[in-house]
C-alpha cells in the first residue's frame, strides 16, 4: 500500500517535472523528494522518471501510474469532502435559476431531491433571461443555472434534457412545407442572432458562421430575448435553429418549426462558476445527476410528434 506522502510526492513531481519546485510545493527538501521517489521506484521495480542535469520527464511506466492514481486521489478527496459536508450539514441558502420555461420541470425535480437530502438549506428559484444568464453567475446572484451546453467559462454537470433541433421559419416560407431540412440551408438564408452577451461557444453551436461543408452563413438581426428572436423570424428577417421544445412552449401561427435532420442534439443541465463550487453547489449538482441517472435525460418527442406551429 502506498503511503499518502509517497503519492503526493510522485504526483507533484509528475506535474512539476522539477525536483526543486516539487520540494517547494511539498514543503520538504529536494533530497527528501529524491529519497521518496527512489524508494517508490525500488518497490515498483523500474524507473518512474528519466532525469539528467537538464530535465526530468516521466517514463512510460511513470505516466501510466500517474494516469491511474489521479482519478483515485480525486475520488478520495471528493469522498472526504462529502463526509465533511455530511457531518457539518448543508445549511444556508442556495440560489438556482432556469433559462427557458422548458427547463423548469427538470430543475424542480433536482430541487425536490436536494431539499429531501438537505432540509435545512433554503432553495431560492428564479428565472434567468438571455441578457443576464452569464452575469447572474459571475456576480453571484445565482449559484447554479439550468441552461444549454456549451456554456463557455463555466463548469457543467450531467445533462438533464436532451432534444433534437428544428429550424424556425416564417409560416409562409418555402421551407415551411418540408418534412426536414439540412444544416446546409443556413447558407441560403439570414440567421437571426442571439444577444451579444450570450456565451460565445453557445452562439457558435446554435448560430454557426459556416455550414458543415464550409459555406458561410449570413447573419440576420439580433434579438434581446428568445421571444423577440422568434418575432424577427415571423417578420421574415431570418431563420433560427432552435430546440424541439419550441414547438411546445412557443407555438405561434406565424412560425413553422422544421426538423433539422443532420443536426446534433441539444443538451441542457446545471452550469455554475468553477470558483463558486461550494458544498451546497456540489450537493445540488449531485442531486441533479442522480435525477438524470434515475430517469435518463428527458428527450423531447421525435420529429413530427408534435406537429408544426
Amino acid at each position: 500500500m502506498l503511503e499518502r506522502f509517497e503519492i503526493e510526492s510522485f504526483l507533484t513531481l509528475a506535474e512539476e517535472l522539477h525536483f526543486g519546485r516539487a520540494a517547494e510545493r511539498l514543503g520538504v527538501t529536494t533530497g527528501r523528494v529524491s529519497q521518496v521517489i527512489r524508494k517508490l521506484e525500488r518497490r515498483i521495480g523500474g524507473p518512474l522518471f528519466e532525469r539528467n542535469s537538464r530535465s526530468v520527464r516521466l517514463t512510460a511506466v511513470g505516466q501510466r501510474l500517474a494516469d491511474d492514481l489521479v482519478p483515485l486521489v480525486d475520488g478520495m478527496a471528493e469522498a472526504l469532502r462529502r463526509a465533511t459536508d455530511a457531518s457539518r450539514g448543508i445549511t444556508g441558502e442556495l440560489r438556482v435559476a432556469f433559462l427557458g420555461e422548458w427547463t423548469a420541470p427538470a430543475l424542480l425535480k433536482a430541487v425536490r431531491l436536494f431539499r429531501e437530502r438537505h432540509p435545512e438549506c433554503r432553495v431560492v428559484v428564479r428565472e434567468a433571461q438571455l441578457s443576464d444568464s452569464r452575469a447572474c453567475l459571475l456576480d453571484g446572484s445565482v449559484d447554479v443555472l439550468i441552461a444549454s451546453y456549451p456554456f463557455d467559462g463555466m463548469a457543467c454537470g450531467a445533462p438533464l434534457l436532451v432534444e433534437g433541433r428544428v429550424l424556425a421559419v416564417p409560416a409562409g416560407h418555402p421551407l415551411a412545407g418540408e418534412e426536414s431540412v439540412s444544416l446546409e440551408v443556413l447558407a441560403d438564408h439570414p440567421v437571426v442572432q442571439y444577444p451579444a452577451v450570450t456565451s460565445a461557444a453557445f452562439k457558435r453551436d446554435r448560430t454557426p458562421d459556416r455550414t458543415p461543408s464550409g459555406r458561410p452563413v449570413p447573419k440576420g438581426p439580433a434579438g434581446a430575448s428568445f421571444s423577440e428572436m422568434l418575432t424577427l423570424v415571423a417578420l421574415g428577417l431570418g431563420v433560427l435553429p432552435v430546440g424541439e421544445h419550441s414547438r411546445r412552449y412557443y407555438p405561434r401561427p406565424d412560425i413553422a418549426y422544421v426538423p433539422l435532420r443532420d443536426a446534433p442534439p441539444i443538451r441542457r443541465g446545471p452550469v455554475w462558476r468553477e470558483g463558486n463550487t461550494t458544498a451546497r453547489v456540489r450537493e445540488f449538482v449531485r442531486a441533479a445527476a442522480d435525477v438524470a441517472q434515475s430517469q435518463g435525460p428527458r428527450h423531447e418527442p421525435a420529429d413530427g410528434a408534435l406537429g408544426r406551429a
